[in-house]
């Protein structure tokens, strides 16, 4: 408990034994972070021995993103020798941009008497509890990359009159959630792409790749069912691969600066000249990385599938798609449905090569009404009807009932052309 008291000189009090902070919740949240919104709340531990005099004991939250890089070199005309153009010694112009998102001051220790300088806190254990609400505007998730970063944290600082301040931080775990199951992300996405090998006229032939993966949005730990179609008319030994790769982007002083690294990869098996390999849902599992990060201006985080084929003395076919790692996992079916779908529009492609181009001829009329059936319900030769006499109103509001079942589908092969003219009555009078 803080105690007001006299002030003692200089050299008095104790010292400080212990200086925590315990965020309360944090291991409520297994590490799934705070978001907009959410209430930060724990204590601020403090063990002294024997009685030290305090200025004040404050806690200050922060949040930023921040970007920092040189740039290199420029390149210098006319500086050696015949004008050559030479690269100036020595690191280029620094860029840097920050952007802040949380800004919190609070102070836990009351102020002292009037009069006095510092209050007395007595020997012992203490503990100040804290609480604060992050803000309603959405925050940026804590992310650290190869030229910037997004940090978050809490820190308490103890101050003495007499001694240097004494601070403890904390990492504060702030994520921006993704829904992977808004219908943007459950969208499949379908790339094709073909390559003629060879040099100048000697070519060998082509070499084409389909690729196609169910839905944008995926979270860590999850499997990408890939499926592709790779053909290999060439006269090469290709290999068939699948990647994910994360884009890092640094915006600063109206320049931009990129990184990029692969995450994860698979392999699949060799592809014979002449031959052809389908993968039927080949899976690839994310990592634990960071989520996409698309709301930053100055940073952001994106990720690709990229379906490419390795092929031996030329450059690789490539395909890439657009991933974007969630927070939030898709619930429900719709990720086995989807799958399922995906899988039967893949293997429905041998459909077209089973049709034949010219169809079949309907059986004819006879084979489908026996003929005792057709005797039984109309006469051979039905009396004709005089319109003007026996009707009363138009012949298209006159509906005969059908008694047998349906014609066959209409063609205009006919192979029995002669019997179906002598047989068939007259339904209609001109």
């Amino acid at each position: 408990m803080a105690a007001a008291g006299p002030g003692l000189g200089p050299g008095a009090g104790g010292t400080v034994r212990t200086l925590a902070l315990v965020l309360e919740d944090e291991a409520q949240r297994g590490g799934g972070g705070y978001c907009s919104g959410d209430t930060v709340s724990g204590q601020v531990l403090l063990e002294l021995a024997g009685p030290l005099p305090l200025r004040g004991l404050r806690l200050e939250a922060a949040g930023r993103a921040r970007v920092a890089w040189n740039e290199s070199s420029g390149a210098v005309p006319g500086a050696g020798t015949w004008g050559a153009v030479v690269r100036a010694p020595g690191p280029g112009p620094r860029r840097e941009a920050e952007v802040r998102y949380l800004d919190i001051r609070q102070s836990l220790l009351r102020d002292p008497p009037e009069g006095e300088e510092s209050l007395i806190l007595l020997d012992g254990r203490h503990e100040f509890p804290f609480s604060f609400q992050l803000p309603q505007e959405p925050l940026v998730t804590s992310f650290t990359g190869k030229y910037g970063s997004v940090h978050y944290y809490v820190k308490a600082i103890l101050e003495r009159p007499a001694a240097p301040d004494q601070s403890v931080q904390t990492e504060l775990q702030v994520v921006s959630h993704i829904d992977v199951s808004s219908p943007a992300l459950l969208t499949p996405v379908l790339r094709s792409q073909e390559k003629m090998v060879g040099c100048w006229f000697f070519t060998s032939g082509p070499v084409s790749l389909s690729a196609k993966i169910e839905r944008k949005g995926y979270c860590n730990g999850e499997a990408i069912p890939i499926y592709a179609e790779i053909e290999n008319c060439s006269s090469r030994l290709i290999v068939p691969k699948a990647a994910i790769f994360q884009t890092q982007t640094y915006l600063a002083s109206g320049k931009t600066k990129t990184f990029r690294q692969m995450v994860a990869n698979v392999r699949g098996n060799h592809i014979a000249s002449g031959s052809t390999d389908t993968w039927n849902g080949k899976t690839l599992k994310i990592p634990p990385v960071s989520p996409s990060i698309l709301d930053c201006c100055i940073i952001r985080v994106e990720y690709s599938l990229a379906v490419y084929i390795h092929i031996p003395g030329a450059k690789k076919l490539m395909i890439e798609m657009p991933l974007v790692i969630g927070t939030i996992p898709c619930i429900g079916f719709s990720s086995r449905n989807s799958s399922i779908t995906s899988q039967f529009s893949m293997d429905m492609s041998w459909l077209a090569l089973t049709m034949p181009e010219h169809p079949e001829a309907p059986p004819n009329y006879a084979d489908v009404v026996s003929e005792e059936e057709f005797s039984r319900h109309v006469p051979a030769y039905p009396p004709p009807i005089d319109c003007e006499e026996q009707l009363c109103c138009p012949v298209f509001a006159y509906i005969q009932e059908f008694r047998f079942q349906p014609p066959p589908l209409y063609s205009e092969i006919d192979p029995h052309p002669t019997d179906v003219e002598e047989i068939q009555p007259v339904s209609f009078m001109l």
